[in-house]
């Protein structure tokens, strides 16, 4: 059991740190021109997309621990909570980043993997070219609100493992 816990937490801390990573750039990221930002943007898929495979191994790690933890007391109900904090956490990926990446990587060359992994999800068919600071904004905030859901789970997992 304790080696799944510190797997399970090894991996929660991925998928938080890299969250917060990106949020921990908002302030200088806000002042960059859209050349700057595109060109910004497109360093962060080939890393980013590897690490990013924590956050799912994280959920399903998080669900055999809450499988595994007796109930009822307060392990199972802070792994239980670092669960939907995770899970919030990653909605917030597929709802709101997800779609704005699929912006920022149109042209860019990537590995069949990668390239697999973005075409995944609706694309927008207005027609009309997105505003960029919307786009950027909504990716920005996304992260901050990622790693503020990163860093309760992490906090909550953490601390059931001690009690």
């Amino acid at each position: 059991m304790v080696v799944l816990q510190v797997v399970t937490a090894t991996l929660v801390s991925i998928a938080m740190a890299l969250a917060l990573a990106h949020a921990l750039e908002f302030p200088g990221k806000m002042r960059l021109t859209e050349a700057r930002y595109r060109a910004v943007q497109a360093i962060y898929y080939p890393g980013f997309t590897i690490g990013g495979a924590a956050e799912p191994l994280a959920l399903l790690l998080l669900l055999v621990l809450i499988w595994l933890t007796p109930r009822g007391g307060a392990a199972f109900w802070l792994t239980v909570a670092a669960f939907i904090a995770l899970a919030a956490m990653h909605a917030t990926y597929w709802l709101l980043t997800h779609p704005v990446n699929k912006f920022w990587v149109e042209g860019v060359d990537m590995a069949a993997a990668g390239a697999k992994f973005f075409r995944v999800g609706a694309t927008d068919r207005s027609g009309r070219a997105p505003d960029w600071t919307v786009l950027r904004d909504r990716w920005e905030y996304s992260h901050i609100i990622r790693a503020a859901l990163g860093l309760v789970g992490q906090t909550l997992l953490i601390t059931a493992i001690a009690l």
